[in-house]
């Protein structure tokens, strides 16, 4: 493992992920859906999500994926990430009720579902990386010591 500079290195908590890229830094509060029950169900019936919260969805290894708006009232947008917390697609504005696969990819091994909008909106884009502690010590933006 290499040495990270300090401003790369983010402090962690497992309720919460930040973003980094060109735009700068944000944070979400988010859910951790990292069993194939909690996966299933992900945002499914809810009305409304705060503005700056999520959900994680964390795999064991990285696979193919792909999502669907079956059940799910909100628009979303769904940042697909690598095993070190790459973003490497993004769908915005996900249609809700709609059964349509949106595919992530061969490597998929954590996916980002924010409020539909918010990527545009801040301007994220494949290649920023994500800091949480599911993507391990060498992720592209790793936790703090």
């Amino acid at each position: 493992m290499g040495l990270v500079p300090a401003a790369q290195a983010q402090s962690c908590a497992l309720d919460r992920v930040v973003v980094s890229g060109g735009f700068g830094t944000v944070g979400f509060a988010v859910e951790i859906a990292d069993d194939a029950q909690e996966r299933a169900r992900g945002l499914m019936n809810r009305e409304q999500m705060p503005r700056l919260s999520g959900m994680l969805f964390v795999y064991e290894s990285p696979r193919p994926a792909a999502f669907w708006m079956k059940n799910t009232l909100i628009p979303l947008d769904m940042l697909f990430v690598d095993q070190r917390g790459v973003v490497t697609r993004i769908h915005e504005n996900a249609v809700p009720l709609d059964l349509t696969a949106i595919e992530g990819g061969d490597q998929v091994f954590a996916v980002l579902e924010i409020n539909g909008g918010l990527s545009e909106s801040f301007g994220l884009s494949v290649g920023d990386t994500i800091t949480h502690p599911a993507f391990g010590p060498d992720a592209a933006t790793p936790c703090a010591p």
